[in-house]
Protein backbone atom coordinates (compact mmCIF):
# COMPACT_ATOMS: atom_id res chain seq x y z
CA UNK A 1 0.00 0.00 0.00
CA UNK A 2 1.31 3.37 -0.81
CA UNK A 3 1.50 6.05 2.15
CA UNK A 4 0.02 9.58 2.57
CA UNK A 5 3.13 11.41 3.76
CA UNK A 6 3.63 14.84 4.27
CA UNK A 7 7.04 17.21 3.54
CA UNK A 8 9.89 15.52 5.45
CA UNK A 9 8.57 12.45 6.68
CA UNK A 10 9.92 10.57 3.33
CA UNK A 11 13.71 12.33 4.08
CA UNK A 12 13.01 10.31 7.92
CA UNK A 13 11.93 7.15 5.94
CA UNK A 14 14.75 6.60 4.13
CA UNK A 15 17.22 7.85 6.98
CA UNK A 16 15.37 4.24 8.53
CA UNK A 17 13.96 6.25 11.52
CA UNK A 18 10.46 4.80 11.55
CA UNK A 19 9.07 2.35 14.25
CA UNK A 20 6.26 -0.22 13.53
CA UNK A 21 6.07 -1.71 16.32
CA UNK A 22 2.45 -1.53 17.76
CA UNK A 23 0.99 -0.07 14.90
CA UNK A 24 -2.28 -1.39 12.69
CA UNK A 25 -4.51 -0.56 10.49
CA UNK A 26 -8.24 0.22 10.38
CA UNK A 27 -10.92 0.62 7.35
CA UNK A 28 -13.22 3.42 7.90
CA UNK A 29 -15.71 4.74 5.52
CA UNK A 30 -14.10 3.52 2.93
CA UNK A 31 -10.37 4.09 3.56
CA UNK A 32 -7.37 2.55 5.14
CA UNK A 33 -5.61 4.40 7.77
CA UNK A 34 -2.65 2.77 9.98
CA UNK A 35 -2.25 4.55 13.59
CA UNK A 36 0.65 4.27 15.66
CA UNK A 37 3.59 4.53 12.96
CA UNK A 38 6.15 6.62 14.66
CA UNK A 39 7.95 8.41 12.23
CA UNK A 40 10.88 10.76 13.50
CA UNK A 41 10.64 14.21 12.57
CA UNK A 42 13.64 15.13 10.11
CA UNK A 43 16.47 17.42 11.64
CA UNK A 44 16.35 19.95 9.41
CA UNK A 45 12.72 20.57 8.89
CA UNK A 46 12.08 23.11 11.59
CA UNK A 47 8.95 24.20 13.18
CA UNK A 48 6.48 22.69 10.19
CA UNK A 49 7.16 19.36 11.02
CA UNK A 50 4.21 16.61 11.53
CA UNK A 51 3.47 14.97 14.58
CA UNK A 52 5.72 11.80 14.96
CA UNK A 53 2.57 9.60 15.42
CA UNK A 54 -0.20 11.02 13.24
CA UNK A 55 -2.31 8.59 11.55
CA UNK A 56 -1.65 8.41 8.31
CA UNK A 57 -3.93 7.18 4.73
CA UNK A 58 -3.07 4.76 3.04
CA UNK A 59 -3.60 4.67 -1.24
CA UNK A 60 -5.26 1.25 -1.99
CA UNK A 61 -7.35 0.66 -4.58
CA UNK A 62 -11.39 0.32 -3.70
CA UNK A 63 -11.37 -3.59 -4.30
CA UNK A 64 -8.45 -4.12 -1.91
CA UNK A 65 -10.22 -2.06 1.36
CA UNK A 66 -13.33 -3.83 0.77
CA UNK A 67 -11.43 -7.52 0.33
CA UNK A 68 -9.72 -5.96 3.93
CA UNK A 69 -12.64 -4.99 5.56
CA UNK A 70 -14.48 -8.17 5.36
CA UNK A 71 -11.55 -9.98 6.26
CA UNK A 72 -11.36 -8.26 9.58
CA UNK A 73 -14.77 -8.29 10.19
CA UNK A 74 -14.57 -11.70 10.94
CA UNK A 75 -13.33 -12.54 14.78
CA UNK A 76 -9.73 -11.91 15.75
CA UNK A 77 -8.34 -10.60 12.92
CA UNK A 78 -6.60 -7.30 12.44
CA UNK A 79 -4.31 -5.89 9.99
CA UNK A 80 -0.77 -5.06 10.95
CA UNK A 81 2.43 -3.06 8.83
CA UNK A 82 5.00 -5.51 8.25
CA UNK A 83 7.58 -3.29 6.57
CA UNK A 84 7.95 -0.32 5.09
CA UNK A 85 10.29 -0.56 1.45
CA UNK A 86 10.70 2.19 -1.35
CA UNK A 87 9.74 1.81 -4.67
CA UNK A 88 10.38 3.35 -7.68
CA UNK A 89 10.83 6.97 -5.55
CA UNK A 90 7.17 6.50 -3.39
CA UNK A 91 7.19 4.74 0.03
CA UNK A 92 5.25 1.41 0.29
CA UNK A 93 4.14 -0.08 3.44
CA UNK A 94 3.51 -4.08 3.00
CA UNK A 95 0.31 -5.23 5.36
CA UNK A 96 -0.67 -8.90 6.24
CA UNK A 97 -3.85 -9.63 8.12
CA UNK A 98 -3.28 -11.61 11.22
CA UNK A 99 -5.19 -13.25 13.70
CA UNK A 100 -4.21 -12.43 17.68
CA UNK A 101 -3.15 -15.17 20.26
CA UNK A 102 -5.58 -16.67 22.54
CA UNK A 103 -5.45 -16.79 25.87
CA UNK A 104 -4.12 -20.55 26.21
CA UNK A 105 -1.72 -19.51 23.51
CA UNK A 106 -0.27 -17.14 25.90
CA UNK A 107 -0.22 -19.39 29.09
CA UNK A 108 1.45 -21.92 26.89
CA UNK A 109 4.25 -20.07 25.54
CA UNK A 110 4.82 -18.60 29.21
CA UNK A 111 4.89 -22.36 30.84
CA UNK A 112 7.32 -22.88 27.88
CA UNK A 113 9.81 -20.08 28.51
CA UNK A 114 9.80 -21.18 32.46
CA UNK A 115 10.47 -24.72 31.88
CA UNK A 116 13.48 -23.68 29.31
CA UNK A 117 15.13 -21.11 32.17
CA UNK A 118 14.50 -23.42 34.91
CA UNK A 119 16.90 -26.11 32.58
CA UNK A 120 19.34 -23.27 31.65
CA UNK A 121 19.86 -22.57 35.45
CA UNK A 122 20.07 -26.49 36.57
CA UNK A 123 22.36 -27.02 33.57
CA UNK A 124 24.51 -23.78 34.78
CA UNK A 125 24.26 -25.06 38.81
CA UNK A 126 25.31 -28.90 37.26
CA UNK A 127 28.77 -26.98 35.70
CA UNK A 128 30.00 -25.53 39.15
Amino acid sequence: AGIELMGAEVKSIRDRRINLKGSFVRVEKSQAFVYGMHITPYDKSGPFAPAAKRTRRLLLHKSQITKLKSLTASKGYTIVPTKIYFKGGFAKLEIAVAKGKRLFDKRDKLRRRTAEREIKRSLKSDKR
